[in-house]
């Protein structure tokens, strides 16, 4: 169950910036934009999966696009839209693997911008609870932390379990959040593992908390652990959005890869100024290290890779029996028309 958002801001827009005409099946360009005033929905904006979004919030990009955007940060990891209490939202960041699973459910969702390459998640043990650890078998009967249940980081702990012959229905999860709940629960001892993201894992395996056993945290990791490209954080709306606003979906998308643009050389000052404060859970130094450790997991150019779908639906099929039994249309889940634009108009 979701909490009520953290906070909002709003953005209020000085001149509109027409984007390029899009082209997209079905779609004629427009010369402004559909609707300027927008909901964005992020689950858990102060991890570093959502620096993009963060950096092109900051730094006033959306403002120049034209839009007035505001952001609703989320409790928990919420896995759509539909999941905000008493909020009509516009566009969603969160995990590419959701478009899979709405499409499960007949609800069709859209990706259109990437802000991660690599999920960014690890999986450690808690050298208080396991200082013995030596094999996956052993989180048989034991508790694991997530940031919530269905997300990404309980995705890639399944996926370890099975990998070991370990059946997801001999541990037990629990929703702990991406911030200090998380980092309170496994210092406290209620946690025998933790699966989640930095700057929690960072700040967690730089004091010899965990140890790490699977880290998608790095390109190279992540192909250890899924065997290919697996898109992370995007951003994505219904299919009906998108077609009724193809300006207003161009105009996010720049801002976005705007952001990932500035971030290609971006050193650690820079993102002290912009980062908010409490977004660093009280360790500018560990934030830092995250940041660059995965790095080169973020973005380049928003552009999601052709393989990547496929290998999200299998990792989500292999533990979600309603994925594993639906006939996806993985065409349906993404696309690139708009990224391609914003690629070319900031050279990213």
């Amino acid at each position: 169950m979701l909490l009520p958002s953290l906070h909002r801001r709003s953005f209020l827009a000085s001149t509109a910036l027409v984007a390029a005409a899009v082209v997209a099946p079905t779609l004629r360009a427009q010369n402004k934009l559909e609707k300027v005033r927008l909901a964005l929905a992020v689950d858990g904006e102060a991890a570093l999966y959502h620096l993009p979004l963060t950096i092109a919030d900051q730094l006033g990009y959306f403002r120049a696009e034209g839009l007035e955007l505001e952001i609703s940060d989320l409790v928990g990891g919420a896995r759509s839209p539909q999941t905000v209490p008493g909020s009509a939202v516009d566009v969603f960041a969160g995990a590419f693997e959701s478009t899979i699973s709405h499409q499960s459910k007949n609800q069709f969702y859209q990706a259109f911008v990437q802000q991660g390459r690599a999920p960014q998640i690890a999986l450690g043990i808690s050298a208080r609870n396991l200082p013995a650890y030596q094999s996956v078998a052993e989180l048989r009967g034991k508790l694991i932390g997530v940031p919530a249940l269905g997300t990404p980081a309980h995705m890639l702990a399944n996926v370890v379990l099975a990998r070991a012959g370990v059946p997801s229905d001999e541990v037990r999860f629990v929703g702990v959040g991406t911030a200090a709940n998380a980092l309170q629960a496994l210092r406290a001892g209620q946690l025998d593992a933790i699966s989640n993201i930095d700057p929690v894992m960072g700040m967690l395996e730089q004091k010899g908390e965990v140890k790490i056993i699977a880290d998608t945290r790095t390109l190279k990791g992540t192909l250890e652990v899924f065997g290919s490209a697996m898109p992370a954080a995007c951003l994505y709306a219904s299919q009906e959005f998108i077609q009724k606003n193809p300006n207003t979906v161009q105009a996010l998308t720049n801002a976005m890869v705007h952001g990932l643009k500035w971030l290609q050389t971006a050193g650690p000052s820079d993102i002290i100024k912009l980062v908010p404060e409490s977004y660093f859970l009280g360790d500018r130094a560990t934030y830092l290290a995250a940041f660059n450790k995965s790095r080169e997991t973020i973005s380049i150019d928003g552009l999601l890779p052709e393989d990547g779908p496929k290998t999200a639906l299998k990792a989500l099929g292999s533990f979600d029996p309603v994925v594993k039994a639906a006939k996806i249309d993985l065409a349906k889940t993404y696309t690139n028309v708009f990224a391609l634009r914003a690629k070319q108009r900031f050279r990213a």
